[in-house]
């Protein structure tokens, strides 16, 4: 679209989309500058629509909102959006998309600004769609998500350090991460080295926003880091079994029935 464009664009993506009247969609959308923003995008539902083909998950997009009326609390009606590219994620990895949208969605208020996050979330995106068959890089990618999800929002704990005494972790310790005690000492736990790595990622950012460094610290333990990583985002964020997960499941008892 080429219209009303007096304000400069949200990069922005779609999380979700619901039906409103018969023509029109609600969209929640994740922006760089303004963070989760509720609009309405009126008749993208016809199939004449150039709206149509871009709102969907996955895709990047500029988009041009009208301010708010008096009567719209917090809704904003799309005047203007263009495609800035998707990430085509195999069929394989679209789950972990889904489950990237489902963490954002429970854990950003409206109108809470993360650029770090946005950046994040859109390298994560590209690191999916790369991933080939899922697996090992798939896992890490979420991984890394989930431990920068957790610090942006102030749920993450120093790595470095015990939580409860602020001791430097030992190289050679075992820590385990806790929902309520944060890192403590445990036995079968993740190395302390490995921890301080993970730290040490955290603070190191591409030029461009991109987590490369934090996916490569969380490729050998991605599967160490997959039980406390997931009961802390339970913790924090979900009220109850998240979608995606419980989905996720039911796919897999579908393609795997037990044997009769």
């Amino acid at each position: 679209m080429a219209t009303a464009r007096s304000a400069p664009p949200l990069s922005c993506y779609v999380l979700h989309a619901w039906d409103w009247s018969e023509s029109s969609l609600i969209l929640d959308l994740f922006t760089r500058p303004q963070g989760r923003v509720v609009a309405v995008a009126k008749g993208a539902k016809k199939p004449t629509s150039a709206l149509r083909p871009l709102l969907m998950p996955f895709h990047a997009l500029a988009v041009w909102l009208a301010r708010p009326g008096a009567d719209d609390g917090e809704v904003r009606a799309v005047r203007a959006v263009e495609w800035g590219g998707s990430a085509a994620l195999p069929g394989t990895a679209l789950m972990s998309g889904f489950y990237l949208n489902e963490l954002l969605l429970k854990g950003l208020p409206r109108q809470d600004a993360h650029p770090a996050l946005f950046d994040a979330y859109a390298d994560t995106l590209a690191a999916l769609a790369a991933a080939s068959g899922g697996g090992g890089d798939e896992a890490a990618a979420l991984r890394a998500f989930e431990l920068v999800l957790l610090r942006e929002l102030g749920l993450l704990p120093e790595l470095g350090v015990v939580t409860l005494t602020a001791d430097a972790v030992e190289p050679g310790g075992a820590y385990l991460l806790q929902a309520e005690q944060g890192l403590a000492p445990a036995a079968g736990g993740i190395e302390g080295r490995a921890w301080t790595g993970l730290e040490a990622a955290l603070g190191h950012r591409d030029a461009d926003g991109g987590i490369a460094a934090l996916r490569a610290a969380c490729r050998p333990l991605a599967a160490a880091l997959r039980p406390p990583l997931r009961a802390l985002v339970q913790y924090h964020l979900a009220s109850g079994p998240l979608r995606t997960r419980q989905l996720g499941l039911e796919l897999q008892r579908l393609a795997d029935p037990a044997p009769r």
